[in-house]
């Protein structure tokens, strides 16, 4: 029988077994999955089986910043509970994830897990995950990984609620000091609050401009306001609404959180720029909220962001 890669991530998901091992199973019980798991079992490598199926979507987001701040790495380690989450040894063991990220060359979280744990080269990063769900007592999930760098300049990260949400802001700059780290810091805590989805207008595609076109004419159609309007003034109304929603999810576009003149993120960088007698160039940003996607309770953790610094 045929051992796919849906047969592998099943028998994986079920016992936290390796990929490598979860293939081998398979291979040696003919694609019965639960022979499989008896093989896994009999050989010592689903000892996480019944921790490995409870989902996890607590936990908490990480960076690491290297000491000259041209480099850095944020990571999401989910745990099945808030109590575990702020468990200062689950801190601890997610702070050395994200600083194994940081020297990592992995390129996917396939190649991430199957790379020398930092702090015992004799196991992977993946076997270590296992013992720590073993001592912890419930399942964890090393979720995602990313890595940012910025040669001709400098990255600073924000963390809000003890790692509720973690981001990276990154800007070339050959300013430096305070006044530079303070500004970078705000725009941080920016992404945070509003969640920007593009940097600016630049990084749009094509492709969502016209998907989101085609929303809001569709929208503006079913209005009944609207069912006398001829389409060209449609047309013009949702180019409108268009051009002021993309503004919203640009980064450099959207109002400034702080400001109290209601200048836009581009505005305020622009102008500590002139303080510090440098350009400071925002070139990237990464933001990681803990559970996105996953099964939770709901939290908007945006929200409480904005009220804080508002």
């Amino acid at each position: 029988m045929a051992i796919t890669a849906a047969m592998v991530k099943e028998l994986r998901e079920m016992t936290g077994a390796g990929m490598s091992d979860c293939k081998k199973a398979l291979t040696n019980t003919d694609g019965d999955m639960d022979k499989a798991v008896d093989w896994l079992k009999e050989n010592g490598l689903a000892k996480a089986e019944k921790k490995a199926g409870r989902i996890a979507a607590e936990g908490i987001v990480c960076v690491c910043v290297s000491d000259d701040a041209k480099s850095a790495s944020i990571v999401e380690v989910n745990s099945e509970t808030d109590f575990v989450a702020k468990n200062e040894k689950f801190q601890t063991y997610v702070a050395s994830v994200a600083k194994q990220a940081l020297g990592s060359g992995a390129s996917d979280l396939n190649a991430f897990m199957a790379e020398p744990w930092i702090e015992d080269s004799s196991v992977t990063v993946e076997e270590n995950l296992k013992g720590m769900i073993a001592t912890i007592g419930e399942n964890m999930n090393i979720r995602r990984f990313e890595k940012v760098a910025e040669p001709d300049g400098l990255i600073v990260s924000y963390i809000h609620a003890g790692g509720k949400i973690g981001v990276l802001v990154k800007a070339a700059t050959t300013a430096s000091g305070d006044e530079v780290t303070e500004c970078l810091k705000n725009v941080a805590m920016q992404v945070a609050a509003m969640n920007p989805q593009f940097l600016d207008t630049n990084e749009i595609s094509d492709e969502y401009k016209a998907k989101e076109l085609e929303t809001l004419k569709a929208q503006a159609k079913n209005d009944p306001k609207n069912a006398s309007k001829p389409d060209e003034i449609i047309e013009k109304m949702v180019t409108g609404r268009l051009n002021k929603e993309l503004k919203e999810v640009c980064l450099t576009e959207q109002t400034y959180v702080k400001a109290e003149n209601k200048e836009n993120v581009s505005q305020y960088v622009a102008a500590v720029s002139k303080n510090v007698g440098a350009e400071i160039k925002l070139t990237g940003f990464v933001r990681f909220e803990t559970g996105e996607g996953l099964e939770k309770k709901n939290e908007d953790f945006a929200a409480e962001v904005a009220a804080q610094i508002g």
